[in-house]
Formats: structure tokens, sequence, C-alpha cells
């Protein structure tokens, strides 16, 4: 591909996401890629807030694209979306971005540069970030931004040189891909992504995370979007454990395996036996007051920061008990999967 033909999809889904769209759809007028060869598709799952007039408008701006569709998905499940924006793109590069995202004004054209360089899936690193600067949503972000306190996914860090990993976000594609590993498992939802990689990955595609793209996610505002957040990305580890176990990493079920671990010391505890739950507790009290520390380290220090002791917990035992209810709705729902595919 040369650089002056290589064509663009700039893809986007959103549903009632009114409070954020309006940055990321500002970061893609800027690109300093030609405008006259990126489309910008945006896919509304149905909004029932302003969402969908945000991308109308969008869409009558223009900003010299090439093109701007916005088009509609009618299944509430992220995999669904994606695929309607699958269906509409002609570019020779399809790139997806959350509508929960940043991105700078080099993240188009750096990642074209790196698929002409012969990769065929791109992406950087995805650090968190927040738009409001407050001590508490500074603190909320110093918790999801916390190897302890969210994901040791090396797809998370801005990697120092070119390296080849399971996954990415905010990845950019060569079109081939696609047609080769095949759409979205619509089945899933919030590990979608996970799956997809794996069936590249198993079609012979590697995944090169580059030094020079970078993207940015925004941490949700609130501690109830948050734990919600940990909950679903749990509750839906635990469905994909029964359809697609090696999409999966073991660092997934590190908060499964605190969650049970207590549950067992505790019930041992009932039973006159406390020092199991003692120790753990110690333990993971060790590991909070660390990484705590490690926060206050790293970040300019902020008063609400006295809270991460007990943010962590809270985090690890929203996505713990997500992954259990998972795991026993699992059989259920792959018997109604199946039950679908069969007729």
């Amino acid at each position: 591909m040369e650089n002056k033909k290589t064509t663009v999809s700039l893809c986007i889904i959103a549903y009632n996401e009114e409070t954020v769209i309006n940055g990321i759809l500002r970061d893609f007028s800027i690109q300093d890629y030609p405008h006259e060869l990126i489309e910008v598709i945006m896919v509304d799952g149905e909004s029932t807030d302003n969402t969908r007039e945000i991308m109308e408008e969008f869409a009558k701006t223009n900003y010299g694209f090439k093109d701007i569709k916005v088009t509609s998905c009618c299944k509430h499940r992220q995999a669904a979306s994606w695929n309607v924006a699958l269906k509409e793109a002609t570019g020779d590069v399809i790139i997806r971005i959350d509508a929960h995202a940043k991105i700078p004004r080099s993240y188009v054209s750096r990642c074209v540069f790196n698929i002409e360089s012969g990769e065929n899936v791109v992406g950087g690193g995805r650090p968190n970030i927040t738009e409001d600067h407050s001590s508490w949503k500074l603190t909320l972000l110093a918790a999801e931004d916390s190897l302890f306190g969210s994901s040791i996914a090396s797809y998370r860090r801005p990697p120092e040189k070119k390296e080849y990993l399971d996954s990415l976000f905010h990845a950019a594609y060569r079109r081939e891909v696609f047609e080769k590993a095949g759409i979205f498992n619509e089945d899933l939802g919030r590990t979608e992504d996970n799956e997809m990689h794996y069936r590249i990955r198993q079609n012979g595609y590697k995944m090169c995370s580059c030094p020079d793209i970078i993207s940015y996610q925004l941490t949700r505002n609130s501690l109830k979007h948050m734990i919600k957040q940990k909950y679903s990305n749990g509750y839906w580890i635990g469905l994909t454990t029964g359809v697609c176990p090696q999409c999966l990493s073991y660092y997934h079920y590190v908060p499964l395996l605190f969650v049970g671990a207590m549950l067992v010391c505790a019930g041992l505890a009932c039973f006159g036996f406390a020092l199991p739950l003692i120790a753990l507790c110690a333990l993971y009290g060790m590991f909070d007051i660390v990484n705590t520390v490690g926060c206050f380290t790293v970040n300019k220090v902020r008063p609400h920061f006295v809270l991460l002791p007990f943010l962590f917990p809270l985090l690890h035992i929203s996505y713990g008990i997500g992954t259990i209810i998972g795991l026993v709705h699992m059989p259920f729902w792959r018997k109604k999967i199946l039950h679908k595919k069969a007729d």
C-alpha cells in the first residue's frame, strides 16, 4: 500500500454517550492524515439520549472527509454494532476506536505508516486518563491506572519498541484480516475483542504494539459506573470460559481466585479455623498498602487518595463476583447459544 492511496475506515460505536462522544469526534476532525482518504463510520446503538443527534451534526459539518456514515444497530451488544461498522467499511485499513477514548492528532497516520511497513494489525499503549481533574476523579483514575487496581495486561502500557501481543486496544487492521478471520461473535459482550483477536492469531496474523502509536481510555467518571464495569467484565469472563477459554489469560481469573479464597477462608473461620483468613487478609492488605503508597509516590498526591485502600478491594471483589456469577450462568447460556445455532 502506498501512503497517498491508502484509504481508512475510522469506526466508532456508541450507546448513550452524549457526555463523551464530542471529545473523540473532535479528535477525529483534527487528524493529520489526509481527510479525503478517511471515511468515518458511526454506529448508534439506538441511544435514548442525544448521541445520534451529535453524530448527525458531525456528519453535516463533514470536515473534508471522504465520507461520513451514521447508521444504527438495534441489538444492544457491542459485537453486533462493530459488525455493522465492518459491513459499512470500505477502507484498506479499518480502525476501531471506543467512545470513551482520546487519540492524538497523528493517530491515523501512525497506524497507516506501521501497516504500510508490513504489519497486519497494529496498535499501541492505552493508558487511562480523566478529563475531570477533581481530587475524587483523579483518585478513581489512580485506582484504574494501577497495575494492582486494574490489569497487568501488556497492551495497557506504551511499549519501548515493537512487540507482538495477544490483544490490542483501538487497533488498526488490514481489511484482509477480517475477510479471513471473520466478524465479531455477537453472542459475546465485553469479551468480543478477546475472541476476535484469538481467531486473528489462529489465522496466522500477528498483533503489533508500536511505540509511536498511543491512545487513551477515559476512566469511568463515578465509582458506581466503575464497579458496574468491573462486574460486567468479570461476568463475561465467566461466560466466555464456556465457549472460548483459549482467548482468555490467567490474569482474567485473579479476582475470581481472590474472592474464592476469601469465601473458603471465611467458611473455615466459621468452624474455628481463623488463621487462613487472617493470613489471606494480611497478605492482601500488604499488597493493598504497598500499591496505595505507590500511587502516592507516582502521582501528585490528592486528599482522596486515602480512600485507595478501600477502592482496590471493591474493584477486585466486583470483578470476582461477576466471574463467579458468569460461571454459574455459563452452562445455561451456552446451552441457549447451541440451541439457537441448531435452529
